[in-house]
């Protein structure tokens, strides 16, 4: 049933009967003491959930062994990743900087 369908006096009603139940349930926490206002505490906001770290390491392992699995990165798949010598990495960066030294002169020239 939608709210739009009702007509001015089941409105009125509907608006009556919150009210009631508004004040027995006041009346009730006014009985109960401490329980019934636990209760209407939780009618409100709700409280954040907070984890150990002891579950949050291990759900955090778990996730990693399902990627793992996902991914299929074992030790033995894939390709060794290659290692470049140092004569290699010297000469590169000798390259680079000789690039770096004709930019920064063809810029002082313009």
């Amino acid at each position: 049933m939608n709210l739009a369908d009702l007509t001015a006096s089941q409105l009125r009603r509907a608006a009556d009967l919150k009210e009631r139940v508004q004040k027995l349930q006041s009346e009730l926490d006014r009985i109960f003491g401490a329980a019934a206002s636990a209760h209407a505490a939780s009618n409100g906001r709700r409280r954040k959930r907070r984890m150990s770290k002891s579950a949050r390491a291990k759900i955090g392992a778990a996730q990693k062994a399902r990627w793992a699995k996902l991914k299929g990165t074992a030790k033995s798949a894939g390709k060794p990743k290659r290692k470049m010598s140092a004569a290699a990495r010297a000469l590169i960066s000798a390259a680079q900087k000789a690039r770096w030294a004709k930019v920064k002169a063809a810029q002082k020239g313009a």
